[in-house]
């Protein structure tokens, strides 16, 4: 079989700005079922290994999109790069929910894809945003997260929080790049304004589809207690940890091996699994 991957699809959304997404599938006649990837803070769509998941999946029989939020820091031209921090400090949770809307839209159309299964993999705050637009979208019938938070209320406390009310603007050093990585006060105002949309664990309750939820127990940036809240929220979920497993699951940046990583491949072939019981 043919693997056909299309990379940097450049996509327009008028509510926020462009942005980059790449398809992964087989070249054949038959309707492909849709699984969309959704990146995490201060990640993109070429870190790491994504692009060795995008092939297994796509191998697997599956129509594999991933994506560059709008204003996650990366641009059209450089998209492996953070190379727009203005972008990155104006972006919320609504720019990424609009951004995630737009690639539905977009490649539910495909002629390649089967528009009655379409799935989303969310990745650590990914996976919030993916728990949000499951409940909100309701094409959307398989929800899988990976090393997902259970709330999207990840704001500074305290004293530090009055700082940023005040300042207007606090940075997060990014250890790889050693960018001082801006994140604007608009960014807990569209949070407030929109609570209850932004709610995780009632999204996570209310949520119909098929869902799966995959934590490392040694998670060094979300505890897997988010994994199991999740659990309890939706009894009918599966829970999946990989033992010893960390945050993006053995692969890093740059990712040099031909090979996914031990724990990523289980974790892909884990996935895989559950969508052809419960999907295909």
């Amino acid at each position: 079989m043919n693997l056909i991957s299309e990379k940097n699809i450049y996509l327009e959304n008028k509510e926020t700005k462009g942005f980059l997404a790449d398809a992964f599938y087989n070249d054949t006649q038959k309707k492909l079922p849709l699984v969309i990837f959704v990146h995490g803070y201060k990640g993109y769509k070429d870190w790491g290994a994504w692009d060795l998941m995008a092939e297994m999946f796509a191998q697997a029989g599956f129509f594999f999109v991933k994506f560059n939020f709008s204003h996650n820091g990366t641009t059209v031209d450089a998209p492996h790069d953070f190379a727009d921090l203005e972008a990155f400090g104006n972006n919320n949770y609504t720019k990424e929910l609009s951004d995630l809307g737009v690639v539905i839209d977009h490649f539910i159309q495909d002629p390649h894809v089967d528009h009655e299964k379409v799935i989303l993999i969310g990745h650590s705050r990914g996976g919030g945003i993916s728990i949000i637009k499951t409940f909100e979208d309701e094409r959307i019938n398989g929800l899988i997260t990976l090393a997902s938070v259970d709330t999207l209320d990840r704001f500074p406390t305290g004293d530090s929080f009055e700082n940023w009310k005040k300042e207007g603007v606090y940075y997060a050093l990014n250890g790889r790049t050693n960018q001082e990585m801006p994140h604007y006060y608009q960014f807990y105002e569209d949070y407030e304004q929109n609570i209850h949309r932004f709610d995780v664990e009632r999204a996570a309750e209310m949520a119909k589809a098929y869902m799966l939820i995959i934590h490392g127990t040694e998670d060094e940036a979300v505890n897997a207690k988010h994994a199991e809240h999740l659990h309890i929220l939706n009894p009918n979920s599966e829970l999946f940890l990989i033992e010893n497993g960390n945050h993006t699951f053995g692969a890093k940046e740059p990712w040099t091996d031909p090979d996914l990583p031990k724990d990523l491949y289980t974790v892909t072939k884990k996935c895989i699994d559950f969508l052809n019981k419960n999907i295909k």
